[in-house]
């Protein structure tokens, strides 16, 4: 599982349905189960979803790594969007909190 920090007065943007909103957006198809969004697409075979608090993003994935680099390529793509838009933070901005 990863966490990823949200930007402040990002969390505005992702509360309630609108987290849910964005990934239906983004990766077309999600569920809801017990307070937590899960979908798949591309090489993610499960991606789970949820916040906690306002200040933190929880993100666990499962991933296939037996596919083409069209289909792997396409699924970074989407989830460095995803995670850009949820969090506020780019895969840079990211990547730098990350290193802290």
């Amino acid at each position: 599982m990863n966490e990823y920090d949200i930007k402040r007065g990002h969390f505005e943007k992702i509360e309630g349905d609108k987290l849910e909103l964005l990934m239906k957006d983004i990766f077309e198809k999600v569920d809801k189960k017990d307070g937590k969004l899960t979908t798949s697409f591309g090489a993610i075979e499960s991606l789970i979803v949820w916040s906690e608090g306002t200040k933190k993003l929880c993100v666990e994935t499962k991933m296939n790594t037996d596919v083409d680099d069209k289909v792997a390529t396409e699924t970074i793509r989407k989830y460095n969007q995803f995670l850009e838009r949820s969090t506020g933070f780019s895969a840079k901005d990211r990547r730098k909190r990350a290193n802290k």
